[in-house]
C-alpha cells in the first residue's frame, strides 16, 4: 500500500459525511506503519469503539469506508467474512457501511461479520490455526484472498445503485 497521510486517509473515505472526516481518528499506530506489509489499512475509532474504518489501494488509489457496529455479541463461535478465520463469537461484529450517493442517503447499507477488532491483516498471517476443524491455505493465498474480498466490500459499498 502507498503510504497515506491523515489528510489522505480522511480523503479517501467515500462514504463519509463531513462531519466523520472531521472526528476521524487514526490509531496511534499510524505514525509506525509499514506501508510496504500492509495489504490494507482497518481500525477502530480509539474514541468509538464501535466505529471503524477500511482502507484498499486499488489501482494506485486510496479508497475507504466508515463502518459502523452492531451491538451485542454472538453466543457461538463465527468466521470473519473477510479473512475468513474463525473466531469466538465476542471477536466477530457485524459491521455495516453506508452506501454512497443517493443509496445511502436513502439508508441503503453494506454489512457483513468482521473480526471485531479489524485484525484481519495479521489474522491471515498466523501460520497455526485458531480452530481445531479449521483448514488453513497456503498464507500467501490467505493474503491474497483476504485482500480480494476486502476490494469486493469496498467496490460493493462505493457502487452507486
Amino acid at each position: 500500500m502507498l503510504p497515506l497521510t491523515e489528510d489522505q486517509v480522511r480523503a479517501a473515505l467515500v462514504n463519509a459525511t463531513p462531519d466523520e472526516r472531521e472526528r476521524l481518528s487514526v490509531p496511534l499506530s499510524f505514525v509506525l506503519a509499514d506501508w510496504d506489509h500492509l495489504d490494507f489499512l482497518a481500525w477502530t475509532d480509539p474514541d468509538n469503539r464501535s466505529r471503524g474504518y477500511l482502507i484498499v489501494e486499488h489501482d494506485g488509489d486510496a479508497t475507504g469506508v466508515v463502518l459502523r457496529a452492531a451491538s451485542g455479541a454472538r453466543p457461538r463461535a463465527a468466521m470473519c467474512n473477510l479473512c475468513h478465520t474463525m473466531q469466538p463469537g465476542n471477536q466477530v461484529a457485524l459491521f455495516t457501511a453506508r452506501r454512497v450517493g443517493d443509496a445511502g442517503e436513502r439508508g441503503d447499507s453494506v454489512g457483513t461479520y468482521i473480526c471485531a477488532d479489524l485484525g484481519c491483516h495479521d489474522n491471515v498471517r498466523l501460520a497455526a490455526p485458531l480452530a481445531p476443524s479449521e483448514v488453513r491455505a497456503s498464507v500467501d493465498r490467505r493474503i491474497d484472498s483476504t485482500r480480494a474480498r476486502v476490494e469486493a466490500f469496498v467496490a460493493r459499498v462505493a457502487a452507486s445503485i
